[in-house]
Formats: structure tokens, C-alpha cells, sequence
């Protein structure tokens, strides 16, 4: 993952108490017009399963769990909005800034993944979120991150394409050089060294951010945000009636196989969660509901399996 730039973190100090409280609406918010959008496309609502946990000495807060499973079109989808608060930031958060490193801190976001069961459309994953770290006596210095990054089984030129452009879209407003920057981080975050492979076709990823200030940080993430349903829905809208085969379906599980390698070997937010002692259910929510592995398996070529790895999940523009 690139360095994240940290652009002075006295620039980045806010009494943003008030702020936190804005940030949390949003999040909750945006988490229900999300599920709201989703059900409704999948025709099965997503319950509701709110969280709190036991004030203590390590870890406090809660959250909202939405979830769907078994649905018409999603074969299992989260979406999760947490608020927890510490007295010392895990390990996962205070590397890239290890002059924090024992401060306290406050976590909120919204994050989803959502598994269709037809294989050809794609998986997706989102998230937005916001930290402050906390010391007896000093402001709090906050940053913001996020992103969203889509995973498709059979690729579609035009559906990445469009994937990229409401991204971009979304960040223009903000910098023209904030979505190739982004872009790259995604392609850098979102990838399996061990496999030598890109998870999938990408998308955008930032963290640490903090360098206009808190307000337009905050617009940003908002703009982010909000540009979610406008990047996925018209994909899945154009795929859903695709017809599929077992033999898809197989291929769809041995891929699946590869977002939980990543989920739990290099993802910095199930890190964090599971080091700071969050809820294990939520944390997982991303995990699909099938996958399986296969011993040194490769696509025959020509086929529509072996496309995907020579022409999607490779680095590449989309633009």
C-alpha cells in the first residue's frame, strides 16, 4: 500500500466533537438509503441487527449490522455500520503513524460487501469511514478513508468502465489528481502478492486523508459515498437476467476463494477490527457464503475463465 501522505498532522487537529456528530448521521444514513436501494432490487429487505458492547476498559460502542442472505439476487449481502471507541489504537492503525501509537481513539464507518448468486455479476465492496485519535489535552487529529472496488467472475469491458467513471466522477470535484492517485492505491491495496494476481478490476482507495481540512475531507467521503448505488446498480441492473451454468457457478466459488484469502491475510479493516476487539460477526459479514480451493487449477485457454485473468485482473486504465 503507498505511503499515506501526511500532510502535517497539526493541520489535521479539529475540535470535531461536533463534527464526529454530523459524520455519524451521514454514516447511518447512508447506510439505510443503501439497504433501502438493495432490498428493494432484491425484493427481500435486510434485517436489522444492532450491536452494543459492554462498557470497558479496552473497547465501547456499537453499531447496526444489515444484513440479507438467501435473497433473490444476493446470495449473501452486509452492510455495516459501526461507532466504537478505545484506549489505544491497534497495531493496524498506528503503523503508517506510530507517533500515535497509544492514543485513544474513535472509529465510525460504514462498510458492505454484497455476493450476487449469478456469476456474471460481479461482487462489491465499499466502504467509508472516519478516525480520531485522542490524548488527554490535545485536540484530536482525524482522517478519513474509504473507497469502493468491484470484483467481477466474468468481465464486461463496459461495466468497468463505468465502475471507473462514477468513481472518478465522484472525486473530481475534489481534485483532478485525487482519482488516478486513488486508483493506484486501489490497484496497490487490492492485491494478493502471494497469488501475483489483482483482486479484481479495482476502483479507488484512500486513507490517512486529511490534507484540505476536515470539512472538504468530509465532502469527500460524502461525495464517495453517495456515488455507491450510482457505480453498481446499473451493472447488476444489465447482468441480473444473464443466463448461468453450474460450471460458472464452480468457477464463481473457486474465485470467491480468493476475496477471503485477501479479507483475511492483508485487509486493513478486518485487521483493525479484529485487533481491537470488535464484534467477529460483523467483521465477517464480507465473507461469501460459498467458496472452495483448487490444487494448482488453470483456466483452458481461450475460455471465458482464462479471459478474466489476462484481461481483467490485471492493472490496466479503464478510461
Amino acid at each position: 500500500m503507498s505511503e499515506p501522505n501526511r500532510s502535517a498532522d497539526n493541520a489535521a487537529q479539529h475540535d470535531a466533537s461536533h463534527d464526529i456528530a454530523a459524520v455519524r448521521d451521514y454514516l447511518t444514513g447512508l447506510q439505510t438509503r443503501i439497504a433501502d436501494a438493495l432490498g428493494a432490487f432484491d425484493g427481500a429487505a435486510f434485517a436489522t441487527d444492532a450491536w452494543t458492547r459492554e462498557p470497558g476498559a479496552h473497547l465501547r460502542g456499537g453499531g447496526v449490522t444489515r444484513i440479507l442472505e438467501g435473497g433473490t439476487f444476493f446470495e449473501r449481502g452486509g452492510i455495516g455500520f459501526s461507532d466504537v471507541a478505545g484506549d489505544a489504537l491497534p497495531p493496524s492503525a498506528s503503523a503508517a503513524r506510530p507517533q500515535l501509537a497509544g492514543r485513544g481513539f474513535e472509529a465510525l464507518g460504514v462498510s458492505l460487501v454484497m455476493h450476487p448468486r449469478n456469476p456474471h455479476c460481479p461482487t462489491v465492496h465499499m466502504n467509508v469511514r472516519m478516525l480520531t485519535a485522542v490524548k488527554a489535552g490535545e485536540a484530536p487529529i482525524f482522517w478519513f478513508g474509504g473507497g469502493m472496488d468491484l470484483t467481477p467472475v466474468y468481465g464486461y469491458e463496459e461495466d468497468a468502465a463505468h465502475f471507473h467513471r462514477v468513481c472518478r466522477d465522484a472525486l473530481s470535484p475534489f481534485g483532478a489528481d485525487l482519482y488516478p492517485r486513488f486508483k493506484t492505491w486501489c490497484d496497490d491495496y487490492f492485491y494478493l502478492k502471494h497469488r501475483n494476481e489483482q483482486r479484481g478490476i479495482g476502483g479507488i482507495f484512500f486513507d490517512d486523508f486529511s490534507e484540505p481540512g476536515f470539512d472538504r475531507s468530509f465532502a469527500m467521503m460524502k461525495s464517495v459515498g453517495d456515488a455507491f448505488l450510482n457505480a453498481y446498480l446499473p451493472i447488476i441492473e444489465r447482468r441480473r437476467d444473464t443466463p448461468y451454468t453450474e460450471h460458472e457457478r464452480e468457477f464463481q466459488a473457486y474465485r470467491r476463494g480468493r476475496y477471503v484469502e485477501f479479507n483475511l491475510v492483508f485487509d486493513r479493516g478486518t485487521h483493525f477490527g479484529l485487533q481491537s476487539g470488535g464484534r467477529t460477526e460483523s467483521i465477517l459479514l464480507s465473507m461469501p457464503p460459498v467458496a472452495n480451493w483448487r490444487y494448482d487449477w488453470q483456466p483452458e485457454p481461450g475460455t471465458p475463465e482464462a479471459r478474466l485473468y489476462r484481461d481483467f485482473l490485471v492493472r490496466r486504465e479503464w478510461l
